[in-house]
Parts: C-alpha cells; sequence; structure tokens
C-alpha cells in the first residue's frame, strides 16, 4: 500500500536580508575602520623685509622737441641732412641762398666806412671852430652846433656798426642749424623752396638720451605718497628721485631704469590723475618718444612681511584664507590680508605668525578641523629676475613688490 507526503514549504527569504548576512558573515562583525588622514605638505612662511612698487602704463617723451624754421627768408639752396638720422646741436641742416644777405652785409659795411669819414670830417670842423672861438672868430652858437654835429656823428656810426652785426647774424641765420643734439625727422622743404622767416617749418628734431617715461598717477597714489613722505616713510618724487623701472611692450621683465624727475603741480579735475614723468638714460637711442611701456614706481618705504605661495592661499568668497596646521595636528582656516607678488611668492601682511605650520600642498580635500599627517617643506622664493610682472589687481594697478636689499 502507497503512501503520500505532503511536500515541505521553504519560506522565502529577502534579498536585503540576504545581503545583510552575507555582509555580516564576511566581516565576521567588526565595525568598518575609518580612512587614514590626509597627508599634507606644511612649511613656515619666509620672512623679509620688503617694498612695494606700484605699477603705471604710459610713454616716453622727448626731453627737448624743437621744431626748426629758418630765421632768414629765401630760396633753400641744399638740405645738408638724411631724414632720420642722428646730428649734434649746432650741425647744418638747411642752406638758404646767402647772396642777398652777403650784399647787406657789405652794403651795411660801407655805411661805417661813410659814418667813420663823416665823423672825421666834424670832428676837424669842430676843432677848428674851437680854436676861433678863443680868437672870438666865430660865435658860441655856431660852435656848440659843429660839436653837435660831432655827436651825431658817433651816434650815427654807432648805428652803421650795429647794421653791420644784424647783417652778420642774417647772413649767418642763412645756415639752418640744429638747436639741440638728437634725432632729425624728415624734410618738409626741398631744394628751390621759398621759405619764410619765423613761419616755414623745415623740420623736426628731437633729443633721445636721456629721455622722460610719462604717466598719469591716480589721486588715491598722491594721496598715499604724500602721507608717507609726512611720516617720513618714502620721500616725495618732487624733491626724491624715487626709482624707476620700466618694461617695454615686447619684454617681460623691468629692464630700464631711471628715477623720478617730475610731479606735477596740480591734479586734473576731469581725470583725477596727476601727471609725472622719469628720466631714463637711453646712451644708444632705442628708446623712441612715442613708444609705449609699463612702468613700477616705488610705492612704499621697507616693511617686514610674511611670504608663501599664491598656491596656498584660498578664497572664500571676499576672505583669504590659508589652512594652518596645529599642535593637535588638525588644519584651522586663517584669514589673511595679502599684498603683492614678491620673488615669485604672495606678501601676507596680516594674519600669520613666523611659527605658523602652513598647508602649501594638499589643500583640496581639507575641511575646518580635520586631522592630517602633516610632513614639514620648505618655500623656496624664486630668484629676483623671475620674478612675474606685477598684475593688477585694482583700479588703478595695485603694487609689486621687491625684497629690500
Amino acid at each position: 500500500m502507497r503512501s503520500f507526503h505532503a511536500p515541505i514549504r521553504r519560506a522565502a527569504v529577502p534579498a536585503p536580508a540576504l545581503m545583510l548576512l552575507a555582509l555580516a558573515a564576511c566581516g565576521g562583525g567588526q565595525p568598518q575602520q575609518a580612512p587614514p588622514p590626509p597627508v599634507v605638505q606644511v612649511a613656515t612662511p619666509i620672512q623679509r623685509e620688503v617694498y612695494d612698487w606700484d605699477e603705471y602704463v604710459g610713454r616716453f617723451e622727448a626731453i627737448q622737441d624743437a621744431e626748426i624754421r629758418p630765421r632768414a627768408s629765401g630760396t633753400i639752396q641744399d638740405v645738408l641732412f638724411s631724414d632720420g638720422q642722428r646730428v649734434s646741436k649746432g650741425q647744418a641742416l638747411f642752406q638758404i641762398d646767402p647772396r642777398p644777405y652777403r650784399a647787406a652785409l657789405a652794403s651795411a659795411k660801407a655805411q661805417v666806412l661813410k659814418a667813420q669819414a663823416s665823423l672825421a670830417n666834424l670832428r676837424s670842423v669842430a676843432a677848428r671852430s674851437e680854436a676861433l672861438l678863443k680868437a672870438q672868430a666865430v660865435s658860441r652858437e655856431e660852435y656848440e652846433k659843429n660839436v653837435a654835429d660831432v655827436r651825431t656823428a658817433v651816434a650815427e656810426l654807432e648805428a652803421a656798426r650795429a647794421q653791420v652785426q644784424t647783417a652778420e647774424l642774417n647772413l649767418g641765420f642763412t645756415t639752418v642749424r640744429s638747436p639741440i643734439s638728437g634725432r632729425v625727422s624728415r624734410r618738409a622743404v626741398s631744394r628751390g623752396n621759398f621759405v619764410q622767416e619765423g613761419t616755414t617749418v623745415l623740420t623736426r628734431v628731437v633729443s633721445t638720451d636721456p629721455i622722460w617715461f610719462s604717466f598719469d598717477g591716480a589721486e588715491a597714489f598722491y594721496l598715499k605718497y604724500s602721507r608717507q613722505n609726512k611720516a617720513g616713510e618714502r620721500g616725495s618724487s618732487r624733491d626724491t628721485g624715487n626709482p624707476v623701472e620700466v618694461q617695454l611692450a615686447d619684454e617681460s621683465g623691468y629692464n630700464w631704469r631711471g628715477r623720478m624727475d617730475f610731479v606735477d603741480n596740480a591734479i586734473d579735475p576731469n581725470s583725477g590723475t596727476i601727471r609725472a614723468h622719469a628720466r631714463i638714460a637711453n646712451p644708444d637711442g632705442f628708446l623712441t618718444p612715442g613708444m609705449f611701456g609699463r612702468a613700477r614706481l616705488l610705492g612704499s618705504g621697507t616693511y617686514r612681511a610674511m611670504l608663501v605661495p599664491d598656491t596656498a592661499i584660498v578664497t572664500d568668497q571676499a576672505r583669504k584664507i590659508v589652512y594652518v596646521v596645529g599642535k593637535d595636528g588638525k588644519v584651522a582656516p586663517r584669514p589673511v590680508v595679502t599684498g603683492p607678488p614678491a620673488d615669485g611668492l604672495r606678501v601676507i601682511k596680516e594674519g600669520l605668525a613666523p611659527t605658523d605650520r602652513v598647508v602649501v600642498q594638499g589643500l583640496t580635500t581639507l575641511q575646518p578641523g580635520m586631522p592630517v599627517q602633516a610632513k614639514l617643506t620648505k618655500i623656496q622664493a624664486k630668484p629676483k629676475g623671475d620674478t612675474p610682472a606685477s598684475q593688477a589687481l585694482t583700479t588703478p594697478p595695485a603694487a609689486d613688490a621687491s625684497q629690500a636689499n
């Protein structure tokens, strides 16, 4: 006789429960370990005595700029220079036909001879009148007339001599000479052209060595310099030849050096700026009037500052912060006041102490209060010649800084 057994039904286990059981079996029931603290590189700030540079833009200007006009009228007989060449003070540039002026000089000299002869004759007459007066052969009135004639002849002789000097000057003016040393422009007239005294422009000569670098400074900078001068921190450029360095449009460094030479006596009410210029040596004439350049002017006295890499500084909205590792091994944000760049680093004016350990690498994952493994390194300043050009951070441009010697 057959017996029948009912099938055994197994309870279904939910999939999430199976996963939990598997994890428990693998972990042996132990809690998961926390990841190790991130490794960061820290360094103490470099301490330096620095001074600020303020940056400006401007153009080179000739110290002397002479528009050449003739002082004698006449026909251009010869042009004595090549367009654009360097000329010396007193060098002949144009020759105006001198023949009419030579004739005028000869006539003036003849008038001198005539006046001399007339004077000699009148002196003889006056001498005879004096002898006759003693003998009472002529009246005193006639004698005094003869003496007056002598005085008149003396004056006429002096006038004739002055005419000779004038004629000699006019003859000399037929050779047009450069009043300054520098570079001459193109000729504005050619041989055979008639030129008018004091009217016709012949050419232009500009001096090249030294040369001015002219720029406009903002009123804010002018006030800063005035207050520094009053406090004895930095002399005014009106009285002190503060150093200036200039960078040309195709240069990466400030290769041209000079000193302040002039600050204007008033601020332009339309632009709110004041005009100034520096004197730059230009012995080979490379710098040309009208050329563009960027200048940096000594903008402060020396002050002690901390220097850190720009990569160590984080911008948090309007604040600048650096991360500092404390004695407990945890990072904390530190608000700082940054200054200009110096030797490839950033000046920190406020917020850091010389012993602070600043995070210089590994900032991307940091959070305030996070424990870290700090590895000590050293901040390296770039050589002075490799310092990047100062960047405009405000309007007008902010300062650059250099290490004080």
